[in-house]
């Protein structure tokens, strides 16, 4: 996931739950947290509980996100956000608590007094998480048309330029879909999957060689022991558990929209 991605991902996500942005440069973002908010990803309930016995005037929290150190010309304080830090899995956390499915429609300004016909498409968000003794984490944006079962990548981007609703404008109708959503979804899994089998597995090959070594080390340090102790074999078994390749598919979001 690239800066200029998460930059849009972090203004879209405050722009939603109506929290003000003050400055925003491409790079850096000022924004002004809601009460709800606020109490969502600050972790301060001691604050909210303190205002509660004491009725005195909230003051939510506001947040200075750098999302491309990179580009930073002045000394600016805030936090960096990457694919991975714990602030931009925070707000995925809440991006799937908060609305983890919708639906949608595309507006359509009314000139023409003509009816417009609006076609459903089914978008899924991927998490592709590849973990041994390191972490990569892999963003997939699928979608896929309920009429024809035809697929697309990087949906979440096509949507983004769009003014969507959750009510269908006036002239407009939208023609039910052929394909099911959970077989659609199924299509979608599949095609994960596909992505993950042609993905470089370098990776988990790297991470057996650091287990190799490792393992050789410990028993470097027992070799002379014929009663092995007790911490031998948690160390071994820690350090099995350390190594070993694993791939989880989660997903982030996802929805059905009606798209001209």
């Amino acid at each position: 996931m690239y800066p200029q991605q998460i930059h849009k991902y972090i203004q879209q996500f405050f722009n939603e739950n109506n929290c003000p942005i003050l400055s925003n440069n491409n790079h850096c973002i000022d924004v002004q947290l809601t009460i709800e908010m606020d109490k969502k990803i600050m972790n301060r309930p001691f604050y909210w509980h303190y205002l509660a016995s004491t009725g005195e005037e909230p003051r939510p929290a506001k947040l200075t996100l750098i999302t491309d150190k990179n580009q930073l010309v002045d000394n600016i304080k805030g936090e960096v956000v990457h694919f991975g830090s714990p602030r931009l899995s925070q707000l995925f956390q809440v991006t799937k608590e908060m609305g983890s499915f919708v639906q949608m429609y595309e507006r359509v300004p009314d000139t023409t007094g003509q009816q417009t016909i609006l076609t459903p498409w089914l978008g899924v968000n991927y998490k592709v998480t590849y973990s041994s003794d390191q972490t990569k984490e892999v963003l997939y944006s699928l979608g896929i048309n309920l009429l024809t079962g035809y697929v697309v990548e990087d949906f979440q981007e096509s949507l983004s330029g769009l003014d969507l609703d959750v009510t269908i404008s006036g002239y407009t109708f939208h023609v039910p879909y052929i394909i099911k959503p959970i077989r659609a979804l199924e299509r979608l899994d599949a095609v994960i999957d596909t992505f993950i089998e042609q993905a470089d597995h370098s990776w988990a090959e790297e991470a057996k060689k650091r287990w190799q070594k490792d393992r050789r080390v410990l028993e470097y340090f027992y070799e002379e022991v014929d009663n092995k102790p007790d911490c031998y074999e948690i160390e071994k078994e820690a350090m099995d558990q350390q190594y070993e390749a694993r791939i989880s598919i989660d997903v982030v979001n996802g929805g059905v929209f009606y798209l001209k």
